[in-house]
């Protein structure tokens, strides 16, 4: 029998040095799933300097639904996302940035869109962004990346950026990957045979911390990302079988 996400969740985030945002976010999680009967929150530490996995391990000990993982040094952001999703335990995943911006209460949005698309295919849910709260420049440089990656992978996805998803966990493990794979993820999915499903979502401004990207140290490693994703996409690898 297959699980729905309404039964099973495993919530990844990957953290580097957001301590003033770890007990906000992990309460606001802790809320948007409070009547979900088997949820947990795998937090991994990108290798933080600035006390976030000392809070962490603090919250652990009154919170049985966290679990946090450690890196030894910063090893980006698709790496923990990676990380998490091999020590979840629940069938299906949600992902969420680390810096407050993405909403927990969204999750449940993502839940029923999963469920009402349930086609027997894999299924990635994927947040849209529709009122950002970032620097005009920064929109800029998303703006433009998206373009750019829908006209060459046609990935099915406005907003491939962001970080609140939700997938099977199963279908994530048979993916290709490499750094910076959460950007795309839309396209993988899509070349292994799986519905890409688009969601609104809230989008909030950072409210501690600092952000980690740069519009120009994406540029320079996107270009290199879209060829290399690109090249796997017109060797596709999903199949059909006659019952």
């Amino acid at each position: 029998m297959q699980i729905k996400p309404s039964e099973q969740i495993s919530v990844v985030i990957p953290m580097y040095n957001e301590m003033g945002n770890v007990d906000t976010l992990i309460g606001e999680v802790d809320a948007a799933l409070k009547s979900h009967p088997d949820y947990e929150i795998v937090v991994v530490d990108d290798g933080s300097t600035d006390g976030t996995r000392e809070r962490l391990a603090e919250l652990c000990k009154s919170n049985p639904h966290l679990r946090f993982i450690k890196h030894k040094r910063n090893l980006g952001q698709s790496v923990g996302v990676v990380t998490g999703v091999r020590h979840a335990k629940n069938a299906w995943i949600a992902t969420l940035d680390g810096d407050g911006q993405n909403d927990p209460a969204d999750i449940p949005n993502l839940i029923k869109a999963a469920e009402e698309k349930s086609t027997g295919r894999p299924v990635l849910i994927a947040g849209h962004r529709v009122n950002r709260k970032d620097s005009g420049w920064k929109r800029f440089g998303s703006k433009f990346a998206n373009s750019i990656r829908h006209k060459v992978l046609r990935d099915d996805c406005p907003d491939t950026g962001c970080g609140i998803k939700l997938f099977p966990r199963d279908a994530f493990l048979m993916l290709p990957h490499f750094n910076h794979v959460h950007r795309y993820l839309p396209a993988l999915f899509k070349r292994a045979g799986g519905v890409i499903v688009n969601v609104p979502v809230n989008h909030r401004p950072r409210v501690e911390g600092v952000s980690k990207y740069g519009n120009w140290g994406r540029l320079k490693v996107g270009v290199t990302d879209i060829v290399g994703v690109a090249w796997l996409i017109r060797r596709p690898c999903s199949s059909e079988v006659e019952e």
